[in-house]
């Protein structure tokens, strides 16, 4: 197990390698000069050279790149051109408002979704099992950004029961947490429901059944235990494209996280910071990935032992 740990956490290293070299060469295809913008419209030509030389910008790309490497090494991930503050610290002021975030949005999709994927399980081919689908396929074909304005103008601007955006108190958090649960929910139900009907035609449901066990008993400790592999994956897959994914939520409701600050960054062409931050949610997402996989051992035991043989 630990071994297996150890070599996950090992394969970190290409992933940084690869993202951190694919972001960096991106940032300079952009247009715009990041001296210019630091130096301002009236600035001197020598004084837009030299701030080039300062940010090293004169260099040959893989210069830069290299020099960009090397500070990451020692802990150091850059300085934002715009800012003037560490790419580390300011990444990590943000992170926990969009770990709020994700971890509401998931916690609705989760509450709706289970129960949700169970019931049209258990009532496959009937109107409950179609009304069901109906609404995952909607979740699944609405847009976020169109779902947030909807819900700002019905919840906000006209009952005035939240606020319109930003972050004022955990009543701002119910119209964004819903709005990006609202798509989640919709795939999981979708998952859970076919990862039951599954687990449901498996013969040692009938065994259970004829056993004398009760339907719930059925239902939610023999099916469900056995059922949540898939349903854990779509869960952590989900978890991690809503950390680095929620852009467009965040820009709805001017949520201060981790999406808003790398599109503004692009935006004024910050490579550091846009460098910085995709660099570790990667590995924020690398991390994740691992715990849901660690947390399949808990529900199958065959999964832990093939940790064992692997460690």
């Amino acid at each position: 197990m630990y071994k297996y740990v150890l070599n996950r956490l090992l394969a970190l290293i290409p992933v940084i390698l690869v993202t951190s070299f694919l972001i960096y060469w991106a940032m300079s295809l952009t247009e715009g000069d990041p001296a210019l913008m630091i130096a301002g419209d009236n600035a001197t030509q020598e004084q837009i050279d030299q701030i080039r030389h300062e940010l090293g910008l004169d260099q040959p790309f893989l210069i830069q790149y290299l020099n960009y490497m090397k500070g990451m090494l020692v802990g150091d991930m850059g300085t934002s051109y715009v800012t003037n503050k560490e790419v580390f610290s300011t990444f990590m002021h943000y992170l926990p408002n969009t770990l709020i975030l994700g971890g509401s949005a998931v916690i609705v999709a989760t509450i709706v979704s289970i129960p949700l994927g169970i019931y049209t399980a258990i009532h496959q081919n009937t109107w409950k099992d179609t009304a069901g689908m109906v609404f995952a396929l909607f979740g699944t074909s609405m847009p976020n950004f169109w779902l947030g304005l909807m819900l700002i103008i019905a919840f906000a601007l006209h009952l005035r029961m939240f606020p319109t955006g930003g972050l004022r108190g955990w009543s701002s958090l119910v119209l964004p947490s819903i709005t990006v649960g609202f798509g989640l929910a919709a795939l999981i139900t979708r998952i859970t429901r076919s990862s039951m009907l599954d687990v449901l035609r498996q013969d040692y449901m009938t065994t259970a059944r004829a056993k004398g066990c009760s339907r719930d008993r059925v239902i939610y400790r023999h099916a469900l235990k056995n059922a949540l592999i898939p349903i854990m994956t779509a869960i952590g897959l989900q978890m991690s494209l809503v950390i680095t994914g929620s852009v467009l939520a965040e820009t709805v409701f001017s949520w201060p996280g981790i999406g808003r600050l790398v599109f503004e960054s692009i935006t004024l062409r910050d490579t550091p910071m846009v460098t910085g931050s995709i660099i570790l949610c990667s590995i924020l997402m690398c991390l994740i990935n691992l715990a849901v996989d660690l947390a399949y051992a808990f529900c199958d035991p065959r999964i832990k032992a093939q940790y064992s043989k692997k460690g």
